[in-house]
């Protein structure tokens, strides 16, 4: 829903992910995996996401770094509400549906 209300690109993909999954850390190889997309690409763009502090490193493990979603950043706070407003939207949608359906 999140992509396609903002569009689908590389940082839309990962953000889309990082909202998903906001409470969890992840290694980089992850976030590449879990957004569909390849490493090659998150490398591209991770300079924008530490810039912009939208992500923040939060441990390390072995060698591994790990990074969440800020959501103590005021503009990542509203891309949540955005979208856990379109979550709802969506499921109050397919919670009609299935109400026009059964009648």
């Amino acid at each position: 829903m999140f992509i396609e209300f903002m569009g689908d690109s590389p940082m839309i993909r990962v953000m889309n992910y990082l909202l998903t999954e906001r409470e969890l850390d992840f290694s980089i190889t992850d976030m590449a995996r879990n957004s569909g997309i390849g490493r090659a690409t998150l490398y591209r763009i991770w300079d924008n996401l530490i810039r912009n502090n939208i992500i923040i490193h939060t441990r390390n493990i072995g060698t591994a770094k790990l990074f969440r979603l800020n959501a103590e950043n005021v503009k990542i706070r509203k891309l949540i509400e955005i979208y856990d407003l379109l979550v709802l939207e969506e499921l109050k949608n397919q919670t009609q549906k299935k109400i026009k359906v059964r009648v």
